[in-house]
């Protein structure tokens, strides 16, 4: 007798979930493991942001909220907008969810039938193609090599669109190669979508304010304001201010839009954690300083990766533009054996071998839609990032 709903079919488990219990098993097993699997920054909540947190405790702000945030945290969501990417929005234009990814599956849940499209340029975040498919859509997955920056071309963006297109996915800078599109490459691409006013455009900009000069963030709806009505944008606390664990994500769009995600999210989870919208308040409205700080970090240790990744036998590794990852290809190491004496058939058989070898914890590129590669993030420790880059040189030096 079938006990599960069929469309658990569609969908498999999130390969960067699966490694964080792999890497938890070995490690209770005594291996002695380097984790740069998670998209996680290391750095600690700044401290104002927390003792918002425990000043709205002590205020007994602990209660049920509106499902879709208080008032004063879309304000704050909107105030950003505003200074940021000079875009104006209602309150009845915010959402406030449980994290980016909340906000997103809110919005496809919302909008997606069976027979659906949605675009999505690989390589890609783990969990879009499989919330389509969750949804009952369907998943086109134009290829954006390395050839071309990872990013998605105006003439593959014009093929790929059909009558049955109904959202076209923008991850800027990207997860998992760090690629940005610049204002003038959102602009070559608005101008295809705007023969396609069935489709809506999600712009993912989780990682807006991780950008390394010279490359400028930009977003869709500021750069062709005449898409801003099909525009969502989700954005969040997560990566910018070091809150991960804290679960706030936010996203901008049309009323009608947000009315039916407010919906949804009435019926399921309803409001966030009360204390971390609190918290949220603090990071968008308070002292910014630590932004830049942690920028700065993050392009030290971009750059220090790139270099020892690049002198490693077998691999190639393009400078990413933005975000806390490299995207490698291994395409030098694919039909050789390692040290272990394993063959590496793809990048999946790489990354296990590297892992059970080395002690190294990477994510093979198949988990994105591109092949052979593998993700690393560098939002760890210098010293844990020279050592992770260390063994992986001396395993790819040993490989016959």
């Amino acid at each position: 007798m079938r006990l599960l709903s069929d469309r658990l079919d569609r969908i498999r488990p999130s390969p960067t979930v699966a490694l964080t219990a792999r890497v938890a098993e070995l490690r209770a097993a005594g291996r002695e493991i380097i984790a740069l699997g998670a998209g996680e920054p290391d750095f600690d909540t700044p401290d104002h942001i927390r003792a918002a947190a425990v000043a709205a405790i002590e205020a007994g702000r602990t209660r049920y909220t509106a499902p879709d945030g208080i008032a004063e945290l879309k304000d704050a969501v909107r105030e950003k907008f505003l200074r940021d990417n000079g875009l104006e929005y209602g309150r009845e234009e915010i959402t406030v969810g449980s994290g980016g990814k909340h906000v997103i599956f809110n919005a496809l849940l919302a909008t997606l039938d069976p027979g659906d499209e949605v675009i999505i340029p690989a390589p890609y975040w783990v969990s879009y193609p499989d919330m389509v498919r969750l949804c009952g859509a369907e998943a086109v997955i134009p290829l954006c090599p390395p050839e071309q920056g990872f990013k998605l071309r105006p003439e593959q963006l014009a093929r790929a669109l059909t009558p049955a297109t109904r959202w076209v996915i923008l991850n800027s800078p990207a997860n998992p190669t760090g690629a940005g599109y610049s204002a003038a490459e959102l602009a070559a691409l608005g101008e295809v979508l705007a023969a396609h006013p069935r489709a809506w455009v999600l712009c993912d900009d989780i990682y807006e304010h991780i950008a390394y000069p010279p490359y400028a963030f930009a977003t869709l709806p500021a750069v062709c304001p005449q898409l801003k009505d099909r525009c969502l944008i989700v954005n969040g606390v997560s990566k910018t201010h070091a809150m991960t664990g804290w679960r706030i994500g936010y996203g901008a769009g049309p009323a009608g839009l947000i009315a039916a995600i407010r919906t949804i999210q009435s019926q399921s989870t309803t409001n966030p954690c009360t204390i971390s919208q609190w918290a949220a308040v603090a990071a968008l409205t308070g002292p910014q300083d630590h932004v830049a700080a942690f920028a700065r970090a993050f392009r030290r240790r971009r750059d220090f990766v790139v270099a020892a990744l690049d002198a490693c036998p077998g691999i190639s590794c393009p400078m990413p533009e933005g975000a806390f990852y490299v995207y490698p290809s291994i395409a030098g190491c694919i039909g050789r054996t390692t040290p272990g004496g394993r063959r590496i058939a793809d990048d999946g058989d790489f990354v296990t071998a590297l892992l059970e070898e080395t002690g190294v914890a990477l994510v093979q590129g198949a988990a994105f839609g591109l092949s052979p590669a593998f993700r690393l993030s560098y939002a760890a420790a210098d010293e844990v990032l020279a050592e992770a880059c260390r063994r992986i040189r001396a395993f790819c030096e040993r490989l016959t």
